[in-house]
């Protein structure tokens, strides 16, 4: 009978693809997760951009109303949002550029669910969104 010299190299490949599909695995769990913080953090500035443009004034001018929208108004908007939401979402600016939008940048850190060698500690996320206010 004759012995081979590769007896037991088989589980070697095996351990070697285990623990590759294994980092695999986690790249995708940590990349989904990084994904789904991006998305929430634009819903949390898309919905603080909608509250900003309810800090309007409205004024009559001619027999018209005119809706004006001042960056203290936004603002203040925008952080009762924030806050009320909770999370760890921070209003970095907020706005109005031309008195009829709203525009307000969220900022947040996302840090991976499965630590890994090949994935970041933590991700600066930043979301930027503009709303308009209108009468008619």
């Amino acid at each position: 009978m004759r012995r081979s010299d590769d007896d037991g190299s088989v589980l070697l490949l095996t351990i070697g693809y285990a623990v590759l599909a294994l980092v695999a695995l986690f790249v995708c769990v940590d990349a989904t997760s990084l994904y789904l913080a991006q998305k929430r953090l634009d819903s949390v500035a898309d919905a603080a951009a909608l509250a900003g443009a309810d800090g309007f004034t409205l004024d009559v001018r001619e027999g018209e109303p005119i809706a004006e929208l001042s960056a203290e108004g936004v603002r203040d908007q925008a952080d009762a949002l924030v806050a009320a939401l909770g999370g760890d979402a921070v209003v970095v600016s907020a706005g109005t550029p031309d008195g009829v939008s709203a525009r307000v940048t969220v900022a947040g850190v996302w840090h991976p669910p499965v630590l890994t060698l090949f994935v970041p500690d933590g991700v600066a996320l930043e979301a930027t969104a503009t709303s308009r206010t209108a009468l008619r």
